[in-house]
Order: structure tokens, then sequence, then C-alpha cells
């Protein structure tokens, strides 16, 4: 059995495109997203499309995926610059408003056991509610995993949320492939899982791909709160080139 885990997509269709490309060429038995297709990225309507139409995608849902499903927090709250706020907005109005339905059946977690190994996949730890996310810890050790997913009860767990790879083992083995669509190099992250019996082979994936038609359509597409996104999430990528704000 060979597992293809990738997550936070965030909108970068080239990204994905190269990914999946590779993950065919893997022989991949079942791929999983765990969480945030959509957000900060210029393609959020494609992204989401492609990866509702590939076989074998197993979708799950992260905090961007839903405040499209659910709904924008109200009121704003105090983490929640207003750029951030307006890019948001732009980001539901790309989408087809019949595809909240669906986004909001995907869900918080998925569990399996393959080969006798369980495996778990989750965006982030789940608060009490199962529909929200505990706070992030950053630079986290195996004992912050241990109780970020204290609920989870398996071998191998699988997450997002937090843009950097990371591979610890703790109660479990805690494994972040890294973001797929928001790095400082143009380079597709994607995790790839082969089980046979109860031994397990993890490999991380790093694919190049080109990157002039991601920023390319962030200036066409006027989307809001780019020039923040390219200095939060892309490490400075296109801001010397980008239009100056307005």
């Amino acid at each position: 059995m060979k597992i293809a885990i990738l997550t936070d997509v965030h909108g970068n269709l080239p990204a994905l495109q190269v990914a999946l490309r590779a993950i065919r060429q893997e022989g991949a038995d079942a791929i999983f997203h765990t969480g945030d297709a959509i957000g900060i990225g210029p393609f959020p309507a494609e992204c989401l499309e492609l990866l509702l139409s590939t076989p074998g995608v197993n979708l799950i849902c992260g905090n961007h995926d839903a405040w499209f499903s659910t709904g924008l927090p109200e009121p704003q709250p105090p983490w929640m610059s207003d750029g951030e706020l307006k890019h948001q907005q732009w980001v539901h109005s790309c989408l087809d408003p019949s595809l909240r339905h669906t986004v909001r059946e995907w869900p918080y977690l998925i569990q399996d056991v393959y080969g006798g190994v369980r495996i778990s996949f989750l965006h982030y730890g789940l608060t009490e509610s199962q529909v929200d996310f505990r706070p992030i810890v950053h630079n986290s050790r195996p004992i912050d995993l241990d109780k970020v997913f204290a609920d989870i009860n398996s071998d191998f767990v699988f997450y997002g949320h937090i843009h950097s790879p990371s591979d610890l083992v703790g109660r479990a083995r805690y494994v972040n492939p890294g973001s797929l669509g928001c790095h400082a190099e143009p380079i597709a992250r994607f995790a790839i899982l082969k089980c046979e019996g109860r031994s397990c082979e993890l490999k991380m994936r790093h694919v190049p791909y080109d990157d002039s038609a991601l920023f390319q359509q962030f200036e066409r597409r006027d989307v809001p709160d780019r020039h923040f996104i390219y200095k939060a999430f892309f490490g400075g990528r296109n801001a010397q080139q980008a239009t100056p704000p307005g």
C-alpha cells in the first residue's frame, strides 16, 4: 500500500499540478490532503476543482476550508487583520456557493489501519468540539505534539497547518510534509508512505515547479493583501516585481 500525503495547497495551482503528476508516477494507491486547499494563493477555484475531480483524493477540512463552508468568524476576531478579512472575502467570491455544502462534508479527521499500522490524517490537533483547532505550537518538540494530538491513538499522525515540514517521534510518529503551496522556494512538498505488513517506509518528496504563472495571476487578479502574502508565505518572492499597493 502506497499513500501520498500533501497539505496546505493554499490556492497554488502550479505546485498542485506538479505534485499530482509526481504522485501518479509514484503509483500511489490513495492520496490524503490534510486541509487548507484554498486561501492565500490566486487559484482557489481551480485548486478546489482539481482536488475534487482527481480520483483517490481524500480531502480533510482545514481552517481556511471551514471559513468558506461555514462562514468567517463574527465578529471579526482581533487576530484577523482587515487585509486578511478582505482577502478571505475575495477567495469566497471566486468560488461557486454551491460548493459550500461539498466542503462542509469534509471530515476533520480520517483514521484507518493499513497492514496493522494505525494512521491518522488531520489538519491539526482538534478541540473538544472536534470542528476547531488547538492553538499552534511553533518549534514543536515531541512532548508538545503528544499534547496537541492527545486524543489521537495512532502509529502515524499526518498533519499540516504549520507550513514548515517536521518528522518527530513521540507517542506516535508525527509527520508534517510542509505546505505544498506556501514556501520560500518554488518547490512542491509532499510525503509518500509505503506500508508492507507492519513495515512502513516514509519518503519526503520535493519537486520543483515554475512559479511564474503563480505570481503573474496574483497581480492580474489583483489578489487582496498580496504584498503581505509575498513576504509572509513566499519568502519575499515577487515582492520586487509586484505592483505597489495603491
